[in-house]
């Protein structure tokens, strides 16, 4: 717009900027469509994309973001679209939690269940591939927690919002090393004992045999020594 086009008593412009009123039912509509494809596209880029917020918070966060700087800073656009797509945007937020709450399927579909990705000592590749999870993400979580070998751990749940729950061993046993690779040094230090078991270096599943060529878990051929 021109500069002597914008005058303060044009409330005609400030409210409903250079469309007609008909427009706030298109922005609804524009509204709705732009929230549903963010959730998609967020639940889409994995649970580690969240962090410590549900995927329902994210959007919103998204949404909200986009809303308050157009209506704002374009003479063209009218407050009244702004306020709408605020108001539409935390409806939906407080209906799609209200469906959750009433539904525990629909809340499922919506947020998303617990992923196991570590059960009784041994890594679930398969589970870990669909969520996204890298083997050192998991690795470093683990080692934060001052745990060094999967022989620890009972169950690591991979929860909807992203966070690591980890469940330890009532009795830890022998399991996979969890050691950065670049830390080379401290296996040196490490006493070799022979009684220890062998432990796939692929998925952590342990074997009591002496000599092992393929995985029972995942069909790899490289073991290591476990450790306790």
């Amino acid at each position: 717009m021109k500069a002597d086009e914008i005058k303060l008593e044009d409330w005609q412009r400030i409210l409903f900027g250079n469309t007609s009123p008909e427009f706030l039912l298109e922005v609804f509509i524009r509204t709705l469509i732009i929230y549903v494809a963010l959730l998609l596209a967020v639940k889409w880029l994995g649970k580690r994309m969240n962090g410590q917020l549900t995927i329902i918070e994210m959007t919103v966060m998204i949404t909200l973001g986009a809303i308050v700087s157009v209506p704002m800073q374009m003479p063209d656009r009218g407050i009244l679209q702004g306020l709408l797509i605020l108001i539409t945007a935390l409806l939906l937020h407080r209906g799609i939690t209200h469906l959750g709450y009433r539904s525990p399927k629909a809340e499922d579909i919506i947020q998303g269940k617990p992923t196991v990705i570590v059960k009784n000592g041994v890594l679930q590749l398969k589970e870990m591939h669909a969520s996204r999870v890298s083997k050192q993400q998991l690795f470093s979580e683990l080692r934060s927690k001052k745990i060094f070998h999967l022989g620890k751990v009972r169950r690591v749940y991979l929860e909807p919002s992203g966070a690591f729950s980890i469940l330890l061993a009532d009795e830890a046993h022998q399991g996979l090393p969890l050691f950065p690779p670049s830390d080379r040094d401290i296996f040196k230090t490490m006493k070799v004992d022979y009684k220890q078991s062998l432990v796939c270096k692929n998925c952590g599943m342990m074997s009591d045999k002496e000599e092992i060529d393929t995985c029972e878990g995942c069909h790899e051929h490289e073991f290591i020594k476990a450790i306790a």
